[in-house]
């Protein structure tokens, strides 16, 4: 009687952290924040050509822009064809047009920080994985990691070709952002590394560092679908006293 949901539980000063590094990353930029709300005016999704003539943008920049909300889970992401896109832009048969939209929901609700962590199902996961041996625990978190890496990867940019390993790295970090990794690129040891300075798994995690397989597979994932295989190292964990989690890339 009295408590708070666990959903509705105030936030600690670590997931408020996170959370407004989130938001920081996707709407630091004033046009960005302008994308946004022309996007929100438009239910039915705006395309980066359309973004391009409504603010004088080069349609490499308007793209940028999109994708850099949809990897914070701001905008959702879709493919249509031939779709008429009003009288400025008509579709044309066969052509994909790639749809930047506002989810449902923060068209009736307004923005929101990025999801809590649901602390019954991972403490249910970190039980669960209290049964498996360690090794085979840490190759299915990875996994799975990957698997939701490439989704987000291909949400991102279904018809793209790959982009430059500095620009599909940051658009890897963001993503882990909006799930609450509050995660930035940095040198480390000659090459670029993803430090996260925050975990959405908590205590969980530091029961079973093996969860931190997962975040090392979405960086695996993401990679593959943004720019092409790579071989991510975990070289820091917070689970195990490191100030951040650092994945190396190689």
């Amino acid at each position: 009687m009295g408590s708070l949901p666990l959903t509705e539980r105030p936030l600690d000063d670590r997931e408020f952290a996170a959370a407004v590094a989130a938001v920081t990353n996707a709407f630091g930029d004033p046009t960005r924040r302008d994308i946004y709300l022309f996007a929100r005016e438009t239910p039915l999704g705006v395309t980066a050509a359309q973004v391009a003539q409504r603010f004088d943008l080069h349609p490499n920049v308007a793209r940028h822009h999109l994708d850099k909300l949809a990897a914070g889970g701001y905008l959702d992401v879709h493919v249509e064809r031939g779709a008429e896109r009003g009288p400025d832009e008509p579709g044309r048969a066969g052509r994909p047009s790639k749809m930047y939209q506002v989810p449902d929901k923060a068209l009736s609700t307004g923005l929101e920080f990025p999801g809590r962590r649901d602390e019954l199902l991972i403490t249910l996961l970190g039980r669960a994985l209290a049964l498996i041996p360690d090794d085979q625990a840490e190759a299915m978190a990875e996994q799975v990691g990957e698997d939701y890496g490439r989704t987000l990867a291909a949400s991102m940019s279904p018809a793209d070709g790959h982009r430059s390993f500095r620009t599909a790295l940051h658009a890897v970090a963001d993503a882990l952002t909006a799930h609450g990794f509050a995660a930035h690129t940095e040198p480390r040891g000659g090459s670029l590394a993803i430090v996260s300075e925050h975990c959405p798994f908590g205590d969980a995690a530091t029961q079973h560092p093996v969860m931190c397989a997962v975040d090392r597979g979405i960086v695996r994932g993401m990679l593959a679908g943004l720019y092409g295989d790579t071989t991510p190292a975990t070289t820091a964990s917070r689970a195990q006293g490191d100030e951040a989690c650092v994945t190396s890339l190689s």
